[in-house]
């Protein structure tokens, strides 16, 4: 039996953290420590500048008045006692594939732990609204299971994307790269009461690289999308050449 930590954005009371927290629990030792409201799209925020709370509900659920790395931060940081052997974040109502992953809270809380050197996994459903919830459950605890019964590397942070169908009709699991989106759709603009002009930032756009090896292509064609992640953002093909333009600058 291992020792699982999980996470979210959508909150501890979305149904695809309560539905992965129970369905896990047959099989490991799992605590969840959770946002208390929706977070979507807080990425890697840390809330630095006023204090957590800690809170706890049925089955010794915990929820946190942060943002998801918050919550995976200070379980790992002294709130669970112990280090545990895999960090899962999700099931996510909705997408993170493409440029999806750098938004995403779903995605940070597990980032969170493997940047603490914890292996991670982040789950999402490919379209909102929780269809066929039970069968992405299912094919997450399998997941889980296989990775840490035989782990093909020990240290892994990995994107899942679901389609929102039946087990039967998911045709298999597809390891891919991440696509590429269109830019956003435009802001949404309304006045309010007072005639002060409010800002909604518009839907994602469609998908603009989904070729044959992307996640996008993989979950549109029936299949899971895995997708491995690194931390890493330095575009080390450009070091030389910034090297030999720097040379030319005058400091």
């Amino acid at each position: 039996m291992k020792r699982i930590l999980i996470c979210n954005d959508d909150g501890y009371q979305a149904p695809g953290i309560v539905q992965l927290f129970n369905a896990l629990k047959a099989f490991h030792h799992v605590e969840m420590v959770a946002p208390e409201q929706n977070n979507s799209a807080k990425s890697n925020a840390l809330t630095l500048l006023s204090p957590l709370t800690v809170h706890e509900a049925s089955q010794g659920i915990r929820f946190v008045n942060g943002t998801p790395a918050d919550c995976v931060h200070i379980a790992l940081t002294g709130l669970l006692g112990y280090r545990p052997d895999l960090v899962v974040s999700g099931i996510n109502n909705g997408a993170n594939m493409g440029e999806d992953t750098i938004y995403s809270g779903t995605v940070a809380a597990a980032m969170e732990g493997y940047m603490m050197g914890i292996p991670a996994i982040a789950f999402s459903q490919v379209k909102k609204g929780w269809e066929h919830l039970a069968d992405a459950t299912g094919i997450a605890v399998q997941l889980v299971n296989a990775l840490l019964s035989k782990p093909l590397q020990p240290h892994f942070l990995l994107n899942i994307n679901i389609p929102n169908l039946p087990m039967g009709d998911i045709k298999g699991i597809k390891s891919c790269r991440l696509g590429r989106r269109h830019a956003a759709e435009r802001v949404h603009t309304q006045i309010n009461p007072r005639g002060d002009t409010m800002y909604w930032i518009g839907g994602a756009g469609p998908a603009k690289d989904d070729a044959p090896d992307t996640d996008f292509y993989a979950t549109a064609n029936g299949f899971v999308s895995m997708t491995p992640l690194m931390v890493d953002l330095t575009e080390h093909a450009s070091i030389p050449l910034w090297g030999k333009a720097i040379k030319d600058l005058q400091l």
